[in-house]
């Protein structure tokens, strides 16, 4: 036997861990918990872009990476047991969307690797130890501020002057949606408004809520981001249209689908985003080692045409600020 090959046959045998970091078409696993429903179309968007940003990066699955699913729908008591199914596959990292996920992954591990997304503030949580150092086995990416879910009064003012009475629907078992309520209840007396906190835990607690909240005259509508929101966006926009409430909400997907303004962050991107911190985990970095993102950019989406329906005419001020307009 040639000597450079005993040498070869001599590591592969004595060591076996340098042979396997040698490997690099390895197939590797990622799992994705998601708290939305698979057939959601904005659920769709949202992990394309994390293929996406994955295949740009040279991951493909099939080829060098497996990605295992797990949908939510909505419902939180699905969540603990799809975050034990996927941790029991044992994955090379586990990509999660809000802290409804995050928490049970948590809970079932603190060895897999954990990228966030759409978590309103995991140091409150109890995810991360600070947004520079996370210091466990989670990182990622803010929802958001949640000094901006004062904007959205402004905003709801400006291309409806005449409201004076605001519908907040928000998800009260959330901490986030609190912080939310919050915020726009710090500036509603400068605005001289009256807010009332509708509950969004289900369609019809929704429906019931508005049809009383429009018993009353000027009023306006304020949808505070949860992931019961997301669920329920097509309810919630065709209540606005038929009780013709102007109405703000926290994404662009919702003026798609018919609504009047919304002001937040991409969150479609953040799943792009997440893309690279897991191809940074599978190439060995640690998530205590990667900072918390927050968004850099917000987005103001307005529909004009559900304006005109309403009513309203849209102020060139903030026609001239927005990033989209749909006609």
């Amino acid at each position: 036997m040639r000597r450079r090959e005993f040498i070869g046959l001599l590591c592969s045998a004595a060591c076996p861990f340098a042979a396997r970091a040698q490997q690099p078409d390895r197939l590797r696993r990622i799992g994705v918990l998601m708290n939305q429903a698979a057939d959601d179309p904005q659920s769709l968007a949202r992990v394309g872009a994390f293929l996406q940003g994955l295949q740009d990066l040279g991951w493909d699955d099939g080829r060098n990476v497996r990605i295992e699913y797990r949908w939510g729908s909505g419902d939180a008591g699905r969540i603990p047991k799809y975050a034990a199914e996927l941790v029991a596959l044992a994955p090379d990292v586990i990509l999660a969307q809000g802290s409804a996920t995050v928490g049970p992954l948590l809970q079932a591990t603190r060895a897999v690797p954990i990228v966030f997304v759409i978590v309103p503030d995991p140091v409150s949580a109890g995810f991360v130890d600070s947004l520079a150092r996370p210091g466990g086995n989670a990182s990622g990416f803010l929802m958001f501020e949640y000094s901006i879910s004062a904007k959205w009064l402004e905003l709801l003012k400006q291309i409806a002057p005449g409201v004076m009475q605001v519908a907040v629907l928000r998800d009260p078992t959330l901490t986030a949606s609190v912080a939310q309520l919050a915020a726009i209840q710090s500036v509603a007396p400068s605005f001289r408004i009256e807010l009332t906190a509708v509950n969004v835990r289900d369609a019809g607690e929704i429906e019931r809520g508005l049809t009383k909240f429009t018993r009353g005259s000027n009023g306006g509508l304020i949808v505070t981001a949860s992931p019961l929101a997301t669920v329920h966006r097509d309810v919630i926009i065709n209540l606005a249209a038929r009780h013709k409430l102007p109405a703000v909400y926290f994404e662009r997907y919702f003026i798609t689908g018919g609504g009047l303004i919304s002001y937040g962050p991409h969150f479609v991107d953040q799943f792009r985003q997440a893309a690279g911190y897991v191809d940074r985990i599978l190439k060995g970095e640690r998530p205590a080692d990667l900072p918390v993102q927050a968004p850099t950019k917000y987005e103001l989406v307005v529909n004009v045409t559900t304006a005109r329906t309403l009513g309203l005419t849209v102020p060139s001020t903030l026609l001239a600020t927005a990033d989209e307009v749909i006609e």
